[in-house]
């Protein structure tokens, strides 16, 4: 097991985290667009904000690649299995800590229960497990995850 192939892990899970999301949008079973959301952060221009988005969420994706693999390091083993537990348990850390408390805090365009009845944020937050973004939301997001989580897995064990 390698960085480098936790590296193409990352990169592999990360396309198919996104076009998991994307489908699912496009399907009109989620109105998440994770790279839009990412990339609001830096823009209010809708076109760069997607630009940056892709940029930051595959950035994401090898720094979320790494962690794995310093975890797979720990425990002395990396598989298909493993990386899907994983990733499992990464959809359900990004629908419930990380989009609810991390990105409303960091998000300069997101809505909050804070937010005044006076203020127009741009971008709506994404609740608890995402419902806001569709009921299915949280589907969505945990099989993109575990789809991710698996690819890390696997390929990274598969590294030499």
């Amino acid at each position: 097991m390698t960085v480098g192939g936790a590296l193409a892990g990352g990169f592999a899970g990360t396309l198919v985290l996104t076009t998991v999301l994307r489908a699912g949008s496009e399907a009109r079973l989620t109105r998440l667009d994770l790279p839009f959301l990412l990339g609001t952060i830096f823009t209010v221009d809708r076109r760069r904000a997607k630009v940056l988005g892709y940029l930051a969420h595959f950035g994401l994706g090898f720094t979320f690649a790494l962690i794995y693999f310093a975890l797979f390091s720990a425990i002395g083993h990396a598989g298909w299995g493993l990386g899907a537990l994983f990733g499992l348990v990464h959809g359900v850390f990004t629908a419930t800590a990380l989009a609810n408390i991390v990105l409303p805090s960091v998000h300069p365009r997101m809505g909050t229960s804070f937010t005044a009845a006076g203020s127009a944020p741009l971008i709506e937050p994404p609740g608890f497990l995402l419902r806001n973004y569709g009921p299915s939301t949280s589907v969505v997001n945990l099989i993109a995850h575990i789809g991710y989580g698996t690819l890390v897995g696997g390929i990274t064990a598969l590294s030499h």
